[in-house]
């Protein structure tokens, strides 16, 4: 049996970018930072941020247009997924993604701030691709082609 799960737990480092496919399903993208802390043989402390490529399509899509904001904290599930295309200089380009099935909103709908309520997650709100949308609309195949980013 094979697992391809991807979860994250990070903020938006830009306003989400929502567009329609020509067939007119909303596709978002986000980028969302992650970051770790450690300290060193030496005893410094250190930190890195990664940034990753999530993109949300249909129900998922439309509310990430409407809620999600530029520093928001946000919790997302789903699938790896690496494209590829030539670009229009010839070369061969890659760039892997994380197709978001399930996401939490942690700061609530457009606060953008830190909540200043319990850190339960019982109160922010979640949303999910699969409650969204028909099974047979997920499994559907994705062309690049379609994709308007």
């Amino acid at each position: 049996m094979d697992l391809n799960r991807t979860t994250l737990i990070g903020r938006l480092t830009r306003d989400p970018e929502v567009r329609s496919t020509p067939s007119g399903r909303s596709v978002a993208s986000v980028t969302m930072a992650t970051g770790r802390a450690w300290t060193d043989q030496n005893g410094q402390k250190q930190k890195e941020s990664e940034f990753h490529n999530v993109v949300m399509w249909a129900k998922l899509a439309d509310i990430a247009g409407q809620y999600l904001r530029k520093g928001a904290r946000l919790y997302v599930e789903g699938r790896l997924k690496t494209r590829d295309w030539t670009g229009q200089d010839g070369v061969k380009r890659y760039r892997t993604e994380i197709i978001a099935e399930n996401m939490i909103m942690l700061d609530g709908p457009r606060s953008g701030a830190p909540s200043q309520s319990s850190s339960s997650s019982s109160s922010a709100p979640s949303y999910s691709e699969q409650e969204s949308q028909p099974q047979e609309v997920i499994e559907e195949e994705i062309k690049v082609e379609d994709i308007p980013f």
